[in-house]
């Protein structure tokens, strides 16, 4: 597959504007005048113009490049980076094309163990995203931060797209988390309908009342899609929809650490950014660079194999007086991150083992007799 056929150089413009030695621009590989050489790059930054699934579009052609810019501005972390920009996906003849492109990209990507980071566009490109994991012959779990729950019967694609990943065929979507919805912006029928399907939800109000539990939520998801929408229209101006209540831009940007440093997550997706309705500096730019910055020193700090039996993790059995008779936990020595052991009987309904992440407060629970409901919930999609 000829990769490079799916894009067009960075601007530029964006590129000759002049940045510190010290600035996260000379940190990359950047598809400027030669496509760069993928050997041994870890993450790959893929920047998205199209803009026919919303409802309403000024100029999302060029958040891509707003972005980017202020990404490049950043200084560069502690580590070295082995990252390319791949410059912008060319987009479609028909909206439906581009989600192909970006399955295609994205399902190459992550077959060369590259983590894509895609960003520019409209929220429904995460559909994209997803499809990019059909051919991978594993369930995945999605994760979505957005201030609405996209999945109405009628509207632009913008306002479906998670219906469509819910209804894809063949299905090979595990389960779904949604994080910091915000009530009066969502239909209370399709809250249920997460509901019946077993799928996580977290209010903002509820994310807001216990913010560290959301970690192991985020450690659980294959690839994640964050919504500008869902962060203050005061801290972010420029998203599609914003709204005046919302996540700030700290939690935001330690929602993206989190996930970064989820060893299972293999895509990553900022969208909604329209720079028309932004402030003179750009803020929302500036917020959106921001969050991948701290998604990629997230993914620079992962440490845990995930191999349980190996000396990197503490093994804690907790007795039950009832069934189960034990509950198995796993503690990380590197991250101090923990999991727990969800039996199951069919086994080769699923790739994936049956340990899945937990807090420290769920081994306290069981210490005192409970089971976990983050285990009952886990028991439940299994069967």
């Amino acid at each position: 597959m000829n990769i490079s056929s799916f894009f067009e150089p960075v601007e530029s413009a964006v590129v000759e504007k002049g940045y510190l030695e010290n600035s996260f621009f000379h940190q990359l590989t950047i598809h400027h005048h030669g496509f760069p050489e993928l050997r041994g790059i870890q993450i790959a930054l893929v920047g998205l113009k199209e803009s026919r699934g919303a409802k309403r579009s000024e100029s999302i052609h060029r958040a891509s490049s707003e972005i980017r810019e202020k990404l490049y501005q950043l200084k560069k972390g502690a580590v070295p980076y082995q990252i390319a920009d791949l410059g912008d996906l060319i987009s479609g003849e028909s909206l439906n094309d581009t989600y192909q492109n970006i399955r295609q990209v994205g399902d190459y990507l992550m077959r060369q163990q590259i983590l894509p980071i895609f960003f520019g566009g409209t929220h429904d490109l995460d559909y994209g995203q997803y499809l990019s994991y059909q051919k991978l012959k594993k369930l995945v779990t999605l994760l979505t931060v957005d201030a609405k729950i996209d999945m109405e019967e009628t509207g632009p694609e913008s306002d479906r797209h998670t219906q469509e990943v819910v209804l894809h065929q063949p299905n090979f979507l595990f389960s779904s988390t949604h994080l910091a919805y915000q009530s009066f912006l969502v239909d209370p029928t399709l809250v249920a309908a997460l509901e019946k399907l077993y799928f996580e939800h977290v209010r903002l109000g509820q994310l807001r009342d216990n913010f560290k539990e959301i970690e192991p939520l985020i450690r659980d998801a294959d690839l994640m899609s964050f919504d500008l929408c869902a962060i203050q229209s005061s801290v972010a101006p420029g998203a599609v929809d914003a709204q005046p209540f919302g996540l700030s831009g700290e939690e935001a940007s330690q929602i993206c650490w989190f996930a970064g440093s989820n060893e299972k997550l293999s895509s990553f997706g900022v969208y909604g950014y329209d720079p028309y309705y932004d402030d003179t500096h750009n803020k929302t730019a500036q917020v959106a660079a921001v969050m991948i910055w701290y998604f990629i020193e997230g993914f620079y700090s992962r440490k845990d194999t995930l191999s349980f039996k190996s000396a990197a993790y503490m093994k804690y059995t907790v007795s039950m007086d009832s069934k189960p008779n034990t509950l198995v936990f796993y503690k990380s020595k590197r991250s101090g991150k923990w999991w727990m052991e969800i039996p199951y009987n069919d086994a080769s309904r699923f790739e994936r083992v049956s340990i899945v992440p937990c807090s420290y407060a769920d081994y306290q629970q069981a210490q005192q007799g409970e089971i976990p409901e983050r285990w009952v919930t886990a028991q439940i999609k299994l069967y």
